[in-house]
């Protein structure tokens, strides 16, 4: 066995010495964030990796910190500059000492970092996500979703606790016109590294019950322009466009677009004014069916109108024909009588012609003959009419029973204590019955 060795602390040591007296002065390299972590007493500890520019595999591997002092002063000074917060996937030019500690091991110190350079590569990466859906030819896939005419059903992708939200919600409910709306809130982190994955499982679950919405907005309320990095993101802008509903953004900020705002269907700086846009399509068609309602009405009008001076020359003209009739009626009954007049003269001259003819024929002679016979017989009727007077039967010596002025033929009619009269020729008697056992 070798006797030449040594401990590992001695060659930890001999590491530390070498990188040392080879790394004299701070080194500026460019890597990507992996991973970063703030820790509770200010520090903040990096995971730095490089990839192959080719097949993306990690090349280079190495752990870093900022310390406490320097975070305090770099952190609002890179997120400032650049309107992006140091997160994982992150390009960054630093400033770094090498340094290696015997229990530890490598790491980085970070001491400085342009922010120049992480504003060209997120430029650079912008610019390469946005040729990728030209390319593919997806850029602006939900601009040509039909907007709905009355979009009342509305899913919304927000933080529960936003401002923004809030804001969006009253503003949407106290519209002038008092239109109902309904929404649904599926909550997401609106940034940060999660929020990627957040609003697209939101997204997910909107497309499950995509029936049941009109349109979809994503909104948050204000923050610093560090926080929105997550709304420049090939995969959500990717899934953006693919979706069936109209996406309205509404992320609170005023600098330049985030591809997120490209590729939705329209964008708007703020929640509120999100929420304006919806109103101003109810607002048109409110306007526009206020319009035909006017429009029905008025052409109702006018029809009647027309119809009133339609009904009012029918009635002249009815009326003028009318009174041309009754004079044409008139003159033609006029007519008529002139000739009845003139046929009933006519027509009695004849006849008193026919009626000399019968008499000059002995007509005469026979009905003579046939009122005699018949005055006899009016003759006999007469005595015999005579003869069946009651009064002159009274006269012979009879008379008639009444009761209750009903004429008695039979004594069953009557009861003891009945009234009855009794009818003379001369004079009535007045008896009550009495009758025996």
């Amino acid at each position: 066995m070798s006797q030449n060795f040594i401990s590992l602390l001695e060659l930890n040591t001999e590491i530390k010495n070498t990188l040392k007296s080879s790394f004299k002065s701070p080194q500026w390299i460019i890597a990507e964030i992996s991973e970063i972590r703030d820790n509770y007493s200010g520090h903040c500890y990096l995971e730095l990796i490089e990839k192959n520019t080719e097949n993306d595999n990690i090349i280079a591997k190495a752990k870093a910190n900022i310390w406490s002092y320097t975070y305090r002063i770099l952190k609002p000074y890179f997120e400032t500059s650049t309107g992006q917060s140091l997160c994982s996937g992150l390009k960054i030019l630093i400033s770094v000492n090498v340094e290696f500690h015997e229990n530890y091991g490598f790491s980085l110190n970070i001491k400085d970092i342009d922010p120049s350079y992480t504003i060209g590569d997120i430029a650079k990466r912008r610019r390469l996500i946005i040729s990728k859906l030209e390319e593919e030819g997806v850029l602006n896939m939900n601009k040509e979703v039909a907007f709905p005419m009355v979009p009342q059903k509305i899913a919304i992708i927000s933080s529960e606790t936003a401002a923004g939200y809030g804001d969006f919600v009253q503003h949407l409910n106290n519209n002038r016109h008092h239109f109902k709306f309904y929404h649904k809130l599926f909550p997401a982190y609106m940034q940060g590294e999660n929020a990627e994955t957040s609003i697209i499982a939101a997204l997910d679950k909107i497309y499950k019950n995509e029936h049941v919405f009109d349109l979809v907005v994503i909104i948050r309320g204000g923050g610093s322009q560090a926080d929105l990095s997550c709304f420049d993101n090939y995969n959500l802008a990717y899934y953006i466009t693919q979706f069936p509903l109209p996406i309205l953004s509404g992320i609170g900020h005023e600098r330049d677009d985030t591809i997120v705002d490209m590729v939705a269907y329209s964008k708007m700086k703020t929640p509120t004014a999100v929420a304006d846009f919806i109103i101003s399509y109810c607002d048109e068609f409110y306007d526009y069916f206020t319009q035909l309602q006017d429009q029905f009405i008025s052409s109702i009008e006018s029809i009647v109108d027309d119809k009133k001076d339609q009904l009012k020359n029918i009635e002249n003209e009815l009326a003028v024909r009318v009174t041309n009739m009754i004079k044409e009626k008139k003159n033609v009954l006029k007519n008529i009588t002139s000739n009845l007049q003139s046929i009933t003269k006519n027509y009695i001259s004849h006849k008193r012609k026919d009626l000399v003819f019968i008499s000059q024929s002995g007509i005469k002679n026979n009905l003579q003959q046939f009122f005699q016979r018949h005055q006899y017989q009016l003759q006999l009727l007469e005595k015999s009419n005579q003869l069946s007077n009651p009064e002159n039967i009274l006269k012979r010596g009879f008379s008639i029973t009444l009761k209750n002025g009903k004429v008695l033929k039979d004594t069953d009619q009557i009861i003891e204590n009945d009234i009855i009269e009794t009818k003379l020729y001369k004079g009535t008697l007045t008896s009550i019955v009495k009758k025996g056992t």
